[in-house]
């Protein structure tokens, strides 16, 4: 009779099988295989032929070089304007000679928005790109060289526009010359002005047409008490009232606008009104 022997000793079920080749992530892979496997696997082993376990992929994972991020845009300060650019004074136009008419030294600023797509004084549309200028005493469509003395970069620009309204201003330049001149970072900066003023008008006043403005004022109501003081003691000038970008405004045009009388009514306003009166050219 025989008797059978001892089974063979296996592996138990829960225990991985031996496998010292392999890396702690692969033994880790093959502990989680469920017992059924392991058993079904080794059940089959009548000759001493080496057990192969199976062993499922490991998942997949999306590297961190092909992870998409995010970025925040990046913001400028000025994104419809380049900053300043190191330009060369343009050559005077043919029609120049000589000495300017009028030499100044004062300080210089740039306006754009809100006056961008406006009238100026001359008729034009003010165009922020082009090589202009507001004034308060130069003729309208005079040629003025303007030069930074900061870094002594200059530019030539037509007067087109009257301004600026600001105590101890001379000149307002348009966008593109204070770039090109290295006003536009600084906002305001020490300039001197050359102007060649255009031959006088036929039949025009001499010395030019003359007015005083006066403002702004945040209030509408303030303009119009203004408005209707002056009236009454200006009986033969005509005085305005009327809203622009920076507030209400008031001007008077005296009946001979010549620059004397404008002065006159100019100063008899300083002396009572609350806001700054500007003599300014109309022609």
């Amino acid at each position: 009779m025989l008797v059978p022997g001892p089974p063979p000793e296996i592996s138990s079920p829960l225990e991985p099988l031996p496998t010292p080749h392999l890396s702690r992530r692969t033994r880790r892979s093959a502990s989680a295989l469920p017992p059924l496997v392991l058993i079904l696997t080794l059940a089959g082993c009548h000759h001493k032929k080496p057990a192969q376990a199976y062993y499922p992929p490991p998942p997949t994972s999306t590297s961190a070089s092909t992870r998409s991020t995010t970025h925040p845009a990046t913001r400028t300060t000025h994104p419809s304007t380049p900053p300043d650019t190191q330009a060369s004074a343009p050559p005077l136009p043919p029609d120049i000679h000589g000495k300017p008419a009028l030499t100044e030294v004062g300080l210089a600023s740039w306006y754009g928005p809100p006056y961008a797509g406006r009238k100026g004084a001359d008729g034009s549309v003010y165009d922020q790109n082009a090589m202009t200028a507001a004034n308060l005493t130069l003729p309208l469509g005079t040629l003025v060289r303007v030069t930074n003395l900061t870094n002594d970069q200059s530019a030539l620009v037509r007067i087109t526009d009257r301004g600026p309204f600001v105590h101890g201003r001379i000149i307002d330049l348009s966008i593109a010359a204070a770039k090109a001149t290295g006003v536009y970072r600084a906002g305001v900066a020490r300039v001197r002005i050359e102007a060649y003023t255009p031959p006088p008008k036929p039949n025009g006043i001499p010395g030019g047409r003359w007015c005083v403005q006066i403002g702004a004022f945040d209030r509408e109501k303030d303009a119009i008490k203004l408005k209707e003081d002056l009236l009454r003691r200006y009986t033969t000038a005509k005085v305005i009232e009327f809203e622009g970008p920076t507030g209400y405004w008031v001007r008077i045009n005296p009946a001979y606008p010549d620059h004397t009388h404008a002065t006159e009514v100019a100063d008899g306003i300083r002396s009572t009104a609350s806001a700054e009166p500007y003599l300014t050219r109309t022609d």
